[in-house]
């Protein structure tokens, strides 16, 4: 969980990993991730929920369960008519370090770099969760201009769609006399 000041300035406010025995039956472990995402979700009122966008790798088991524990976060923040933003983990690398290859030892140090923090946030999956916090607020206000440059294109075309419509139907009435 992280607030957003002027320009880059972020503030980190609190962090947590979920852990789940690999054990247990899938429906158990996902209901332990959406109980800790209700509690964090009703306990800090986030405007954003940003999520790793997952994307196919060699263990399509992980993959499947990232994609699993997305859709749970997703769904919490649905319900709560929050903003959900996906992106993917070259592009954390890329804003957090400056390298979308980045290792998780330079994302981590830059995180702690970033957030001022005292220490390195720990575990590891901590580390990438305010990476992706602090890539969507840097990425927040272009994806809000390219939003509303997508609305305008949108309503452009309507209006020239409408235009030529008018324009075929004059034509045809033109013609009919």
């Amino acid at each position: 969980m992280v607030e957003s000041g002027r320009g880059r300035n972020i503030v980190a406010l609190d962090v947590d990993v979920v852990r789940t025995p690999s054990d247990a039956v899938l429906s158990a472990r996902l209901l332990a991730i959406s109980d800790a995402v209700e509690y964090w979700m009703d306990t800090h009122r986030p405007d954003v929920v940003a999520i790793e966008r997952v994307f196919a790798q060699h263990n399509a088991s992980t993959v499947m369960g990232t994609a699993q524990a997305g859709g749970v976060v997703t769904l919490a923040a649905a319900k709560r008519d929050i903003g959900v933003y996906f992106h993917t983990p070259s592009e954390v690398k890329a804003a957090v370090t400056g390298n979308g290859a980045a290792d998780k030892a330079q994302v981590t140090a830059m995180v702690t770099r970033i957030l001022e923090l005292q220490a390195k946030p720990t575990p590891a999956d901590a580390a990438d969760a305010l990476a992706l916090a602090i890539c969507h607020c840097w990425r927040a206000p272009m994806l809000a201009r390219m939003a509303a440059a997508e609305a305008m294109a949108a309503e452009a075309r309507q209006a020239y769609r409408a235009k030529l419509a008018a324009k075929a139907k004059a034509t045809r009435a033109g013609a009919g006399r």
